[in-house]
């Protein structure tokens, strides 16, 4: 009778049948894939800026710090306003001031005005960051979820690790602005999907008092946090102090009622394990990335295109196993998956532990290219873990979380990389204690996931298109008792 009941959609179910949106899983990819490039297309564009305003270079890191803090400090914030909300309206807004404030920013006709543009930018993004896993774990069917996820984690990182390339070729071919100017057409054909794809839902509404409290307190303690280790790779290792500010913003923000949904979260079996073992791969993939092109540059005498084609080799790995991964994940299961790849992935660093400086530019490529292979195995089938497993009240609350994750690993990471390579008075010495500090971390990850205990039977429903805004009791049943 449930079966029959569930088949028509009628009362007593709590599931409809329906096809897998695969266009808005597509869409959805290309909104991860525009906020990523943004984290790192504008390092690129720095000297021209620089040039056009006529301002120090020291300056000009804020242009990229402006859109980095919005993007972590209100991450958790954003998941629990988007719970509350309709997802098609979440989507058009988050799109809507996204597109504006990258317009304004190529607008811009002082500093002043980008970091503007980059602050209110990095606020839509981590809207879009935490609504876009949500939308996709509704969009299919969970025999289809991990699919669906390797399109979302392929795509992020390769938007995140490609960003300088695309940004070298716009500001050569048509000057700075249009690397913000170019999200516009992205922006609208992905607002014109979800506006054909996702269902009205329940309106938009303002943000309650709590909502600014919460955002006011972790905003500050990740600016604390980020500040701190910007200083200290420029001014000295003094300027870590300035992270100790974190500890009671955080600790305030745990005594607020609002905190309940992460605590509850991640009381949830097989959500704590995920989590830690994304913030350590995006850390250890930060750490990488920043001092390989130091290595080809000052060790081996290549030339900014050889670097930039030899640093390709990552993402070039991760595009081309993160759907496999989807796919495994899928049909062998995400947590057995998720190993293979992040134990190939430490594999993949710890190749590249020797840093010979004898090696030529192909020696490098396919270290690297091995560990892309793992990450890109890793990513999908870790997202879609998380996702299935959290209680379906908190989907955009899950999706703030692994991008907090994420988002913290990739800022831990260069800062990470500064500090060791200076003990070394910024000697080879240190690019090599970089990459094992980077093995080390990729290891614990493995390690997160083998300590992981998978529930037999997931907490979310997927296909379920009720919410906390549906079901309000369901909701604070499940942030109270979320094994249930």
């Amino acid at each position: 009778m449930g079966d029959q009941a569930a088949r028509r959609g009628g009362p007593g179910s709590h599931q409809v049948t329906r096809t897998d949106q695969w266009w808005l899983v597509v869409a959805a990819g290309l909104a991860v894939f525009m906020a990523s490039v943004d984290m790192s297309i504008v390092n690129v564009a720095l000297p021209a800026i620089e040039q056009d305003f006529g301002i120090a270079t020291s300056t000009t890191e804020w242009v990229v710090l402006a859109y980095l803090l919005p993007l972590a400090g209100l991450a958790l914030p954003s998941g629990r306003w988007l719970d509350d909300v309709g997802r098609r309206p979440a989507l058009v807004f988050s799109l809507a001031g996204f597109a504006l404030a990258s317009l304004a920013a190529g607008l811009a006709p002082d500093l002043t005005f980008l970091i503007g543009a980059r602050l209110v930018q990095g606020t839509f993004g981590a809207l879009l960051f935490s609504l876009v896993p949500a939308l996709v774990t509704t969009a299919v069917r969970p025999q289809a979820r991990g699919r669906a996820m390797g399109v979302i984690t392929t795509l992020g990182p390769v938007g995140l690790i490609s960003g300088p390339g695309l940004g070298g070729l716009l500001v050569d071919a048509m000057g700075w602005p249009w690397i913000f100017f170019v999200n516009l057409p992205v922006s609208v054909l992905v607002m014109t999907a979800g506006m054909r794809l996702l269902p009205a839902g329940a309106p938009l509404r303002a943000p309650d008092r709590r909502w600014f409290t919460e955002a006011l307190l972790l905003s500050g303690a990740v600016a604390a946090v980020l500040l701190a280790l910007s200083f200290t790779a420029s001014e000295g290792v003094p300027w870590m102090l300035l992270a100790l500010l974190a500890v009671p913003l955080f600790l305030l923000w745990l005594r607020l009622p609002t905190s309940a949904a992460l605590k509850g979260l991640f009381r949830t079996p097989g959500e704590v394990g995920p989590h830690l073992a994304l913030l350590l791969a995006a850390t250890a993939i930060g750490a990488v990335f920043f001092i390989s092109p130091f290595f080809l540059q000052q060790e081996l005498g290549a030339s900014p295109a050889a670097i930039g084609l030899t640093v390709l080799a990552f993402p070039a790995g991760m595009a081309l196993t993160g759907p496999v991964g989807g796919f495994l994940g899928d049909w062998w299961g995400s947590r057995r998956t998720a190993l293979v790849g992040t134990s190939l992935f430490t594999v993949g660093l710890v190749l590249l532990l020797p840093l010979d400086t004898s090696w030529g530019l192909g020696d490098l490529a396919w270290r690297l290219f091995l560990a892309g292979c793992g990450n890109g195995l890793f990513n999908a089938p870790n997202m879609a873990m998380t996702m299935t497993h959290a209680p379906q009240p908190l989907l955009a609350t899950t999706g703030s979380s692994t991008n907090l994750s994420r988002t913290m690993g990739f800022a831990l990471g260069p800062a990470l990389a500064t500090l060791m390579w200076s003990l070394s008075a910024y000697e080879i010495a240190g690019m090599r204690g970089t990459l094992i500090l980077a093995a080390v971390l990729s290891a614990f990850s493995v390690v997160a996931l083998l300590r992981t205990r998978v529930p037999e039977q997931p907490v979310a429903v997927a296909g379920e298109q009720s919410d906390v805004r549906d079901h309000p009791a369901r909701g604070r049943d499940a942030i109270r008792n979320p094994t249930n």
